[in-house]
């Protein structure tokens, strides 16, 4: 008698999960294989700073009266055609850091999910209360969050997500989490 073997067709859908966990599973590997040796730092030489962020404005002159007339930056180079800013670079008022607008491309999106900028200010209710002043929308007031920073939050003109904060004597401690219901019992003052 012969033996019949049977074999059972696999679903459209089970073959494309399979072929998704190979994937995945490739991308791992490949991940591991170049993830930075210790010697990363050295072939840099230890140097490797940050120099700027690109935003990208639907009209730089705009992006210019919030970032330099609202926020208060130093401008530092400016490059304009006819007479219209294409681009400027400024420095924070209070250190080195610096950010650059740029005019975006016809049908350019600015949507930049998942980045946001985080500006540093001792006087952060009262930075908040005097752009309020100006007329200026914050979308969240300053408060205390679980991480021990104070936070407030706001877009600029061409929607670009932005944090004004104060972390105090947090700001290069470790994170320690904390509830809502803790958050209550700190002081003002620790604020």
């Amino acid at each position: 008698m012969a033996k019949v073997i049977v074999k059972k067709r696999t679903s459209t859908a089970t073959r494309k999960r399979r072929a998704a966990a190979k994937k995945a599973a490739k991308f791992v590997h490949r991940a591991k294989k170049a993830t930075p040796s210790p010697r990363g730092a050295e072939l840099a030489g230890d140097k490797l700073s940050f120099n700027h962020a690109m935003l990208y404005a639907r009209d730089v002159q705009r992006a210019l009266g919030f970032y330099r007339d609202l926020l208060g930056f130093k401008l530092v180079d400016e490059f304009r055609h006819e007479g219209k800013p294409l681009y400027a670079r400024l420095r924070a008022p209070g250190g080195d850091g610096t950010i650059a607008l740029h005019l975006a491309g016809p049908g350019t999106s600015l949507a930049s999910e998942g980045v946001r900028l985080y500006f540093e200010i001792r006087e952060l209710d009262d930075f908040c209360r005097k752009l309020q002043a100006k007329g200026f929308y914050i979308t969240q007031m300053p408060r205390m969050m679980p991480w021990g920073w104070r936070h407030a939050y706001l877009n600029d003109p061409d929607g670009h997500e932005i944090s004004l904060y104060w972390a105090g004597e947090n700001r290069m401690k470790k994170t320690v989490m904390r509830t809502a219901k803790e958050m209550d019992k700190v002081p003002a003052a620790k604020r």
